[in-house]
């Protein structure tokens, strides 16, 4: 129950072992390789602690919410009484005012005796609830703690929403605010701060309770700050924990560039970036073209756990495929962003669009709404292509064919688009306009799919998404290949999506690069040919 008890771990068992990277549970800095956060722990503190804000860490699963309260508290134990406890085990709780009260005075009491508080203040604190008022006897507890101790008291509160649709704790923030508001008129003694962290925002509580045809906002916990701190991991952060690891290993990786892949591929997702680590440290070494740790951190050794992680079934990933399932309006908003290239206008008023923020798969770009990280994209690329491959056409035609793109260990790009042309004129040639200029990146997408799975990745370059075009950036054994995606409007158009081509495979240090051209013009000349613009080559295919 209590989280306090995850810091009596016997590190002594653990002295002499070495680290490692970590995925389940709390982040133990003596125990496990971590990304360098003191900078968003102290924003915590500076801008919400101390100014004694009551406030909600409100984050996507596994983004780090608890390995971050045990780093708070182990920098403020020493200037204050922290109570940290979890929800995550408490459902006997929430039988009663009273079996709460009671449940809290016992959680609580661990976590004082804990932190050496005077035994007459334990005693005190454990003395019964009243039977008739167990919540309102709990509250002057509360009061007489913060008014006799010689150090301020935090409550923090881990897993808060487990049972967040209970009236009882709508009853327990009651209490909190009304103690809140009492002491800042000066007829009170509470809490300095009091942190809930959990998934959803428990000023929206309605939403969670009753659904969005109740009011949202209904909630004792108006009172809470707006917590507006970014707990993703940075790229400077990531080459920190990489620094730690590279002192114990000597790999020689290139420190700078790994940490910014693993950035790029995860736009600094905590559980995403331990994962990659953990993959690269504990599966990918020692296999195939990776024999051990120097040959794994490098972009080789990076791509191979891409491709792992994109395929594994994990906790994370089968939440996200349950929300999906869950909430057909948000799982709709994905696939338009995915496959149809659409502008979506972020705004907080779209009940989708907060779901799917909240729960870590989308985020606001410059007003736009945008996949959260490129895992999650080909990961949602995944998922909605393997429900429609089964009764897919062009799925069908390059599965029967796809051993004949791969020579050694190289990919026939040109050769998929001449094949790729040849069956989709086959299959769609008598399609409406409209029907292509929705469906044709999809089409490319699942023709694609079956040559390189299990094999390679893709991901689309978020720049041009919305541009008109789709960039798609296919890996495969360490090799890239960038296909654009466009729908034809006029040969200056075309020309200008072509010198945008050649400025990415610039980026990319590439010589060659690909164009499909869905082009509705009736007298179009449908086939592949080859531009070449200065040192560049670029294979264009016309459909």
């Amino acid at each position: 129950m209590l989280s306090g008890e995850k810091r009596r771990i016997g590190e002594d068992i653990y002295m002499g072992r070495n680290k490692r990277f970590n995925t389940t549970g709390t982040c133990i800095p003596s125990l496990h390789y971590m990304a360098d956060t003191t900078g968003m722990i102290d924003k915590i503190i500076e801008d919400y602690i101390e100014q004694g804000e009551y406030f909600t860490m409100n984050r996507a699963r596994q983004y780090g919410k608890t390995t971050t309260l045990e780093l708070l508290y182990q920098k403020l134990k020493d200037r204050y009484i922290v109570i940290d406890i979890s929800f995550e085990a408490a459902d006997e709780y929430f039988q009663s005012l009273g079996t709460f009260a009671r449940g809290l005075v016992m959680d609580i009491a661990d976590c004082l005796r804990a932190q050496e508080v005077s035994e007459d203040l334990c005693r005190a604190w454990e003395a019964p609830v009243s039977e008739e008022f167990p919540l309102r006897d709990f509250g002057k507890k509360i009061t007489a703690l913060c008014r006799k101790s010689d150090r301020e008291v935090i409550l923090i509160i881990d897993e808060v929403d487990k049972n967040a649709d209970n009236q009882i704790f709508l009853t327990f923030l009651g209490m909190l605010r009304e103690k809140y508001l009492r002491q800042r008129s000066g007829r009170d003694h509470t809490f300095r701060s009091v942190i809930l962290a959990g998934v959803y925002d428990i000023k929206n509580l309605k939403l969670r309770l009753h659904g969005p045809e109740e009011s949202k906002y209904n909630s004792p916990w108006n009172i809470a700050a707006d917590f507006n701190v970014d707990m993703s991991l940075t790229e400077e952060g990531i080459c920190r924990m990489l620094y730690d690891y590279e002192q114990d290993w000597h790999t020689g990786m290139d420190i700078k560039s790994i940490s910014s892949q693993i950035y790029s591929y995860t736009s600094g997702y905590p559980f995403l970036v331990s994962r990659l680590c953990k993959l690269l440290d504990e599966q990918v070494a020692g296999s195939g073209d990776f024999p051990d740790r120097p040959a794994v951190w490098t972009s080789g050794g990076f791509q191979e756990a891409v491709k792992r992680i994109v395929y594994e079934s994990n906790t994370l990933f089968d939440d996200v495929r349950k929300k999906l399932d869950e909430y057909p309006g948000l799982s709709n908003i994905i696939y338009v962003i995915l496959f149809n290239g659409k502008n979506i206008a972020y705004t907080p008023d779209n009940l989708e669009i907060e779901i799917g923020i909240r729960f870590g798969f989308l985020r606001c770009i410059d007003g736009q709404v945008a996949v959260a990280n490129r895992i999650y994209e080909m990961r949602f690329y995944n998922y909605f292509l393997g429900e429609e491959m089964a009764g897919s056409n062009i799925y069908s035609a390059s599965m029967r064919i796809k051993n004949q793109f791969i020579h050694g260990k190289v990919l026939d790009m040109e050769l998929i688009l001449r094949k790729f042309v040849e069956h989709f004129t086959d299959i769609y040639g008598d399609s409406t306009d409209r029907f292509v200029e929705e469906n044709g990146r999809r089409l490319f997408l699942l023709y694609i799919k079956p040559i390189i799975n299990g094999t390679g990745n893709y991901y689309i370059e978020a720049r041009t998404r919305s541009m008109g075009r789709t960039d798609v950036i296919v890996d495969y054994l360490g090799r890239q290949y960038i296909v654009e995606m466009k729908i034809y409007h006029g040969n200056e158009y075309n020309l200008r999506g072509e010198n945008q081509l050649m400025g990415y495979l610039k980026d990319y240090h590439l010589q060659k690069g690909y164009m499909i051209s869905f082009n509705f013009n009736k007298k179009k000349q449908v086939g592949v040919r080859e531009v070449v613009l200065g040192d560049k080559v670029i294979i264009e295919a016309i459909v």
